[in-house]
């Protein structure tokens, strides 16, 4: 077994080439199916967030996975490599735990990437590529992240992505409650960002989506109104505040749609957050004067800022996770022993076999069951020390030393002498 997993993240590369190897859910199945092909990978899982991208997988040939991360979305391996980290064994297990943990996000102690987590592994173990390794792995994962959180409290008084964007938003509209606002998409992080922003109680809340269903069921809750992302050009103009986050490839507020939007209002001033990856407003509409457009990484201030106070937490957090780092190690080398181990009970096996059948033979025939049972447990004696004694007896020099010394501690030999 070959634990590696790969990735680019927000500590390694900006979301300009995070969203160039992300894998929204439309294209995920078909690229864990096509890792797994061709014996590239016998097992794999894929975490797409709007902060990572990462592949898990069992692996012999680690190189060609990390060049199908690069070729799946036809890109030349060059401009994937150097934001590209490759972590083997023990560092595999211990960046799966530190993940899960929140310790490796941009929110430190978040609780978010513990749900993408079972979610991608879910996803994987529908389509049939988790196999022991991996669902090992996963298992002691969200055990190691439970714990940590349970016993260090890391995630306490967190500044989530969402109260970092209302935080931003009040540094240019100083009453929440006086502006509209705009939510596009109705995932998870529009929901959560959403909420943050309906305890301002702004004037106005909309939400837009592609299924208008969902679009209601989120303004419902939120006491706002719903429409079809198609009516997005007709309305954009109306919002002061601008929050998106969908799972499309392509971006769907351009910077035609956005100078049109701000000429409708007379160039009053818009604050837009792009919380999806790949972005949904093209990077463009920042540069408009009157439009003051956040991404994930640009949150990344605001959050740090709440990190000290929890910094006290990751070397208890850490100390967790090298113990459990450790213990899922020596599983996975006592896994290495499997085939031995079962080719030496397949051999006691046919041994046993052989010799009870001359035993049986023998009492069919009418002897003394003592004396059969008596050579039979001679015989077995004889053949399951033959191969040791007869391996002991050829070798030579410092050979025959540590075979003695092996034999010893295999049948427990030191206290019989």
């Amino acid at each position: 077994m070959q634990l590696f997993a790969f990735g680019i993240n927000h500590h390694t590369a900006p979301v300009a080439v995070r969203e160039r190897v992300a894998f929204p859910p439309d294209i995920l199945e078909r690229a864990l199916q096509d890792l797994t092909r061709d014996e590239r990978a016998s097992e794999a899982i894929i975490v797409s967030t709007c902060n990572r991208t990462e592949v898990y997988c069992n692996t012999h040939t680690p190189e060609a996975v990390a060049d199908w991360l690069a070729d799946f979305h036809g890109i030349p391996r060059t401009e994937v490599s150097p934001y590209l980290t490759i972590f083997a064994g023990d560092d595999a297990i211990r960046h799966a735990f530190r993940v899960a943990s929140g310790l490796d996000s941009m929110v430190l102690g978040e609780t978010q990437i513990l749900g993408q987590l079972k979610q991608a592994v879910d996803k994987a173990q529908t389509l049939g590529t988790v196999g022991t390794l991996l669902s090992k792995l996963f298992q002691n994962t969200f055990a190691v992240a439970k714990e940590v959180r349970t016993a260090t409290e890391i995630g306490a008084n967190t500044v989530s992505m969402s109260a970092a964007a209302v935080a931003l938003a009040e540094r240019i509209f100083p009453s929440i409650a006086r502006q509209s606002v705009l939510f596009i998409g109705a995932g998870e992080m529009i929901e959560l960002v959403a909420t943050h922003f309906a305890a301002r109680t702004p004037r106005r809340i909309m939400v837009v989506n592609r299924t208008v269903e969902r679009a209601r069921e989120l303004a419902d809750r939120l006491g706002g109104e719903a429409a079809a992302l198609t009516r997005l050009p007709e309305i954009l103009h109306e919002f002061d505040i601008v929050c998106t986050s969908t799972a499309s490839p392509l971006p769907i507020l351009g910077l035609g749609l956005a100078e049109r939007a701000l000429k409708a209002r007379r160039h009053r001033p818009m604050f837009m957050v792009d919380l999806a990856v790949p972005r949904d407003i093209e990077a463009e509409v920042g540069e408009l004067s009157d439009v003051y457009l956040y991404t994930v990484d640009d949150l990344g201030e605001v959050i740090r800022a709440g990190h000290d106070a929890r910094r006290s937490k990751v070397d208890e957090a850490e100390a967790i996770i090298t113990t459990r780092v450790s213990e899922f190690t020596h599983w996975i080398d006592s896994r290495r022993a499997v085939p031995t181990v079962r080719a030496l009970r397949d051999h006691g096996e046919r041994l046993r076999r052989h010799e009870l059948e001359k035993a049986l033979k023998h009492l069919t025939h009418g002897e003394d069951p003592a004396q059969v049972l008596d050579a039979l447990s001679k015989a077995l004696t004889n053949k399951f020390l033959h191969e040791p004694t007869h391996a002991l007896g050829h070798a030579q020099g410092d050979e025959q030393g540590r075979l003695a010394h092996l034999i010893e501690r295999l049948y427990n030999l030191h206290g019989e002498r």
